[in-house]
């Protein structure tokens, strides 16, 4: 399978002969990583599990961890979700790849359609099931809202969305969804939301699309699935917790290919999940430090906060120089969006992820004022 260049390795590619200013402390703004220390609280339930080390975890996810996810859905949502409905995952990564090529493998010349640009575990999805892709464009023109081409979808075997979404920090409001349900309803592709920064909202809590299945009288979520993810949440990516969640009778076939691929979390990470999958408060205080960071971007760059994610999609010349320079100059890291997306799209634009504390997200913003102002 020829698998692109992941963009950080692209990144350290072009910056590798380059000498930065040595005079600036290191920075990166690169990797959706919150450097925010994990909650004590779930720190101390994974040292009182780690005698469960000695016993095979269930690949369908312990009771503990499935009852903590359907409580956040729960508490979060309003979303009455049974046992059926849902599948624990080692993350999300695995199942974005894996899930497809499930999917998809007794399809002849399958189609995928997902944003570009995109989070690239989505191209290898398509690469291994050897589908036909369809590019859901992000442009300014469209506000960063991939337009609905009802002769494109109507071939479409499955439909990746990213709402909040990486890299552009777009996002789709409950109208919006309803649109999206009701095409894959009318032709038969399987639909699925990449919801891993919905919990990130800066203002107003942001519907899921298993909502917007349900207001368009869906109830049973019929080629509507979503996923999501502990990492951004909880400041806890180590944890590997995610789930899918939506249609039960493809959830079904889907939890016996689960068993072959064997993707079981640890006892002891189950147990730490589902005490942050069941607590809203720690999310909460993280939000407030990613709102605290976009009122600095605000200040310093005059930029406007989205509505949710910690990423600024910042528009720029060329981003291939300005990254060049930008590492060269002032030591401070930024992935090109060029790196993130195919056919042209990303270019003129560098993804900025603030995920530091405060004093830190000053430092690197001040850093890019500068080169923007030079």
């Amino acid at each position: 399978m020829n698998f692109e260049t992941y963009p950080f390795e692209k990144l350290n590619n072009l910056l590798k002969n380059i000498e930065p200013n040595i005079n600036y402390e290191p920075l990166s703004l690169t990797i959706g990583e919150p450097q925010f220390q994990t909650p004590q609280f779930i720190l101390d339930e994974l040292c009182n599990s780690a005698s469960l080390l000695n016993k095979y975890p269930k690949t369908s996810g312990e009771l503990i961890l499935r009852n903590a996810m359907r409580t956040y859905l729960k508490n979060r949502f309003n979303l009455e979700i049974n046992n059926k409905q849902i599948i624990p995952t080692f993350g999300t990564r695995e199942v974005l790849f894996n899930f497809p090529q499930f999917l998809l493998h007794d399809i002849k010349n399958s189609v995928m359609a997902y944003p570009n640009p995109f989070y690239q575990i989505y191209e290898g999805a398509a690469k291994a099931t050897n589908s036909e892709v369809i590019y859901l464009n992000l442009t300014a023109e469209n506000t960063f809202l991939p337009q609905i081409d009802e002769k494109a979808l109507h071939r479409c075997d499955f439909v990746i969305i990213n709402t909040p979404n990486n890299p552009t920090a777009s996002t789709f409001l409950i109208d919006e969804l309803k649109k999206w349900v009701k095409l894959a309803l009318k032709y038969n592709f399987v639909l699925l939301n990449d919801e891993c920064y919905i919990d990130l909202y800066l203002d107003t809590p942001l519907p899921s699309l298993l909502n917007a299945s349900i207001e368009v009288g869906n109830s049973d979520f019929k080629n509507i699935l979503v996923i999501n993810s502990i990492s951004k949440r909880s400041s806890a990516p180590g944890l590997r917790s995610g789930f899918i969640a939506g249609d039960a009778e493809i959830l079904k076939e889907y939890m016996t290919y689960r068993t072959y691929v064997g993707c079981a979390s640890p006892l002891p990470l189950q147990h730490a999940a589902s005490v942050a999958w069941a607590d809203q408060e720690h999310v909460d205080e993280f939000r407030k430090k990613y709102i605290k960071n976009f009122e600095i971007a605000k200040e310093v760059l005059g930029l406007t906060a989205p509505l949710a994610t910690f990423y600024i999609w910042l528009p720029v010349e060329d981003e291939i120089t300005f990254t060049i320079r930008l590492y060269q100059e002032y030591n401070l890291k930024v992935i090109p969006g060029s790196f993130l997306g195919r056919e042209g799209q990303g270019q003129g634009f560098v993804r900025l992820a603030l995920v530091y504390e405060e004093e830190k997200t000053r430092e690197a913003l001040k850093r890019i004022k500068m080169l923007i102002n030079a």
